[in-house]
């Protein structure tokens, strides 16, 4: 009796040591970059595939910045094709070719026609609080089948959802789309435009459900590289800014409670709407896009 109770005595005082001990090692596990959503949940990284190598772990003070695109490869991001399972690069759609992050539809198998094969490419971490910047451009002829509207048409997708929720055949993460649009050669047509699938925000103190608005950006005809930034201020405030000027500022960014798949969002986040920090996510919607900086600065 005294051995089994002196065992019992010694295995009792071992389990808070190696509690403590595996709850510290996860948190070191989980802490990513500062700033990063601290509850989002069900989010800690994203699933590993061939085509998208985890990166290690970036600490990061506010004020730096932070490559999210490495100019190598697509580490530390990974696909979610419509139709396809999430991390399957369908027709190799994002690839890194001589430095550059390119949205490309030449596999002619994949895609004999567009078919709304929607596609988005997450970064592996949530953030919250940061200022985006972005130099893209936009190449070549647009997927056969493509929508009209997708002509020269990409888009910077914030606050998203963790993609491990998003559907089989689901077309967009719910999330607040910073969408670039090229010009046509000819005709007026604005970048750093705001759509929200699953979501709204508040602009001029009132609720905004419109789909789409446009900022007062000026248009970039052709093939030339435009840098842009977005400044994200968790769930308070959005700006979307060129060359120094805000063209776009909108606040309290939130699900939308009319769209079934973000009811079940609003339920998951405890019936909170407030989005205050996601995943990022670059799209593929037809318009051969390149991409060659991809960055990242976490704000206080």
């Amino acid at each position: 009796m005294r051995i089994q109770t002196t065992l019992a005595v010694l295995i009792a005082s071992a389990v808070p040591v190696i509690f403590s001990q595996t709850v510290i090692a996860q948190k070191q596990l989980q802490r990513g970059v500062q700033g990063a959503v601290a509850n989002e949940a069900d989010s800690t990284t994203i699933p590993s595939t061939a085509n998208a190598t985890p990166s290690t772990p970036v600490e990061s003070k506010p004020g730096e910045w932070i490559q999210l695109f490495n100019g190598k490869d697509l580490t530390g991001w990974t696909p979610k094709v419509r139709h396809q399972p999430l991390g399957e690069n369908w027709g190799n759609t994002f690839r890194v070719e001589d430095g550059i992050l390119r949205v490309v539809y030449d596999d002619t198998k994949a895609y004999p026609k567009y078919n709304e094969q929607f596609a988005h490419l997450f970064y592996e971490k949530p953030f919250s609080n940061y200022r985006l910047r972005v130099e893209y451009r936009f190449v070549g002829a647009q997927c056969p089948g493509g929508p009209g509207w997708a002509t020269r048409n990409n888009g910077l997708m914030l606050h998203c959802e963790d993609p491990k929720l998003m559907t089989l055949d689901q077309d967009f993460p719910a999330s607040i789309e910073v969408q670039l649009l090229g010009g046509n050669g000819k005709d007026e047509r604005t970048t750093l435009n705001l759509c929200t699938p699953g979501t709204n925000v508040v602009m001029n103190g009132k609720l905004f459900t419109p789909h789409c608005t446009t900022s007062k950006s000026k248009t970039f005809h052709g093939d030339q590289w435009v840098t842009v930034e977005v400044e994200v201020r968790g769930g308070e405030v959005v700006r979307h800014i060129i060359d120094g000027e805000t063209v776009l500022e909108y606040t309290e960014p939130q699900l939308d409670d009319r769209d079934e798949h973000s009811r079940m969002l609003i339920e998951k986040n405890g019936g909170k709407k407030l989005l205050t920090g996601g995943y990022i996510s670059i799209q593929g919607e037809s318009a051969p896009t390149e991409f060659r900086k991809i960055e990242l600065q976490v704000l206080q």
